[in-house]
């Protein structure tokens, strides 16, 4: 009979297992897998290194660490995940928001000093960005869109957990087409799809396989999305209105151009923390 084992001696195993498996930062996602199994926090198992670990409980792990190594999301796995303050649900009817939106959430609220505003977010997701901005501006009018009748359902329950569903408006639309243009915002944010197929395909298992495709590609070279936004904003946005958009690291140029050719001043383009083109911003003329 092999001989108990005990918390850390489980935990390394699970490190190594992973290690062979691909997985990054193995001793994080087996201290995390093994922690959500036993319902313990990270200091928690740092305390408990040497208890051994009964049969039942390994049953609990055991499951846990086969998903994770065939490459299925960790935060699909324990079910949430820690974001731009919030603590949000996620599964595979959105994808895992980015620790790179969060910067867009930053970038935002640094430019749009006002509270009482009405704010639009297209290609909501997982709620994760209009959620952020609710959370930021307690009287903010925030309106959610997403085609994907799963992906809705799955921010409504963030609303409600959150207890923010009451300033946050949930609408199944492809982009604008459900909005009337008799509404106008002062803000209209968007994390779209904006991969290319080709980079979609060469992306890590965890994104390629486990994450929802159409909330990762769009056609014309990841651009078809982005220039739809980008078409339709002048009639959404308030005098004056702000865009923001998270798009990809190769799309700037063309996406300035387009954002001169329909009227928009102010455009900027910033970089994320890995020094990447990845946001633009532009104002709606005010007059």
């Amino acid at each position: 009979m092999a001989a108990p084992l005990t918390l850390l001696e489980i935990i390394q195993k699970t490190t190594d297992f992973l290690t062979t498996k691909g997985v990054e930062s193995a001793r994080l996602n087996a201290e995390l897998l093994v922690g959500h199994a036993l319902g313990l926090k990270r200091m928690q198992l740092y305390l408990q290194f040497e208890r051994v670990l009964a049969e039942a409980e390994l049953e609990k792990i055991r499951p846990l660490v086969k998903r994770r190594s065939l490459r299925e999301p960790l935060q699909y796995i324990i079910g949430e995940t820690e974001w731009s303050g919030l603590k949000l649900k996620v599964d595979r009817r959105a994808l895992i928001p980015r620790p790179e939106t969060e910067m867009l959430i930053e970038l935002v609220t640094s430019r749009c000093a006002g509270t009482a505003m009405r704010i639009l977010d297209l290609g909501t997701g997982s709620g994760a960005i209009a959620l952020a901005l609710a959370k930021h501006y307690a009287d903010a009018a925030v309106t959610a869109v997403d085609y994907s009748e799963e992906a809705l359902a799955l921010a409504a329950e963030n609303g409600r957990l959150l207890e923010l569903s009451d300033r946050v408006q949930f609408i199944r639309s492809s982009w604008y087409e459900a909005l009337t243009p008799a509404e106008s915002y002062d803000l209209i944010v968007s994390n779209p799809p904006y991969l290319t197929a080709e980079e979609t395909s060469a992306a890590e298992p965890e994104v390629r396989v486990h994450e929802p495709v159409s909330a990762l590609t769009a056609a014309d070279q990841g651009m078809a999305d982005l220039r739809t936004i980008i078409a339709g904003a002048g009639q959404f946005l308030s005098p004056g209105g702000l865009l923001a958009l998270e798009t990809g690291i190769a799309q700037h140029a063309e996406l300035l151009g387009l954002l001169a050719e329909a009227g928009f001043v102010e455009t900027e383009s910033r970089r994320d923390l890995t020094d990447r083109d990845r946001f633009i911003f532009a104002r709606k003329p005010a007059a």
